[in-house]
């Protein structure tokens, strides 16, 4: 077994999967329309069969609001040099919920999280040791 893909319901799904696929390097997976009456898209890295996947949904009847709740925590992604990385995403205009900083004094890895187009977190967190 193997957990397939992480589901999250946005706004406008060609605008993340813009961010994603552009700001975040992710690729797109496939997209479908479900009678249901929603618009989706799996991105991710490399392919489906073999990677986690970021199920992404648009209803086309969406409730007046989204309530994220209190239940999210976040998405995590390991990049290869924090600071490089939210460098560049500033430089996009992308919002940072908690810049980059140390995990601890003693421990070099960096960690940041910022903020899709709906305001959901995610960690960029780097292995150095």
């Amino acid at each position: 077994m193997k957990i397939r893909h992480t589901m999250i319901r946005v706004a406008d799904l060609q605008q993340s999967v813009d961010f994603y696929t552009q700001q975040l390097n992710m690729d797109l997976m496939r997209t479908r329309e479900e009678a249901r009456r929603e618009r989706v898209a799996y991105v991710g890295y490399g392919d489906e069969d073999s990677n986690h996947a970021l199920e992404i949904v648009e209803m086309m009847d969406p409730p007046a609001e989204y309530v994220h709740g209190n239940t999210y925590g976040h998405v995590a992604l390991l990049v290869e040099n924090v600071q490089e990385m939210s460098d560049r995403l500033k430089s996009a205009g992308v919002e940072f919920a908690h810049e980059p900083h140390q995990t601890r004094p003693d421990n070099p890895n960096m960690i940041a999280f910022i903020k899709d187009p709906d305001g959901y977190e995610i960690e960029l967190t780097e292995r150095r040791v």
